[in-house]
């Protein structure tokens, strides 16, 4: 359903859910998500959930799935709002896009936000108990109850570099790399930072995961760089 639309839902027609319920659906997965980002989202017209007489903001089903949609999409694929909303606006006029850096077309993508239990990212990823401690230690994968999709494929990723002899161990150094960057990004949210108003934290959010993507273009770009001198 098109967000403009959402509007002309009229409230008690179907389960609908207060912003302090989605909070609770969705922090599991999205841990940075606030009240504050929910109403930025709404404001930059993304969302468009329905409204009690009262005024009081009321999401369904779809309102949900759209905001795993949004919200996975600047996660795993660190894309801008701009992007996303382009996006949106295909799937909203019947299109089937290809999901912008790559991935499935269409709807199908709004089940992309799993949750897995400690049984079932071992069983997922084929790593060894043992493989998902050292990770945990190496503060490579942050212990939880439930995890992600990103965490099945760092996971994943550190079954294939275990065959090929590193380890865990051998990666804590990138802990200490994201942590510069994250450094990098708190200075450059600076200005946004030191306005208290819901709307500025949630404007600093977003940049942070666009300043995120820039990082990753770069990072990208050094490695395969530094490949190229090693095959000659």
């Amino acid at each position: 359903m098109p967000a403009s639309s959402a509007q002309t839902r009229l409230p008690g027609a179907t389960s609908l859910l207060s912003i302090g319920q989605v909070l609770a659906r969705l922090t599991p997965e999205f841990p940075d998500l606030t009240p504050s980002k929910l109403r930025f989202l709404e404001e930059q017209g993304l969302v468009s959930p329905a409204r009690t007489e009262s005024g009081y903001r009321k999401f369904d089903s779809g309102d949900l799935d759209r905001l795993r949609l949004i919200l996975s999409m600047q996660r795993d694929h660190y894309l801008p709002l701009k992007v996303i909303r382009a996006y949106l606006d295909d799937l909203d006029s019947g299109l089937s896009p290809v999901l912008p850096g790559g991935g499935a077309p269409g709807p199908s993508i709004l089940v992309i936000a799993r949750r897995y239990t400690r049984d079932d990212l071992l069983r997922e990823s084929g790593a060894s108990s043992t493989l998902l401690h050292d990770a945990v230690t190496a503060s490579i994968i942050v212990p939880a109850e439930y995890y992600g999709d990103d965490a099945l494929k760092v996971l994943r990723a550190l079954v294939d570099l275990q065959r090929s002899g590193i380890e865990p161990r051998h990666l804590r150094g990138f802990r200490g790399a994201a942590e510069r960057e994250l450094g990098l990004i708190e200075s450059a949210l600076v200005p946004l930072a030191r306005r208290k108003d819901a709307s500025s934290r949630a404007k600093a959010a977003e940049m942070a995961v666009e300043i995120a993507g820039q990082l990753e273009v770069i990072r990208g770009s050094l490695i395969r760089s530094a490949l190229g001198r090693l095959t000659k």
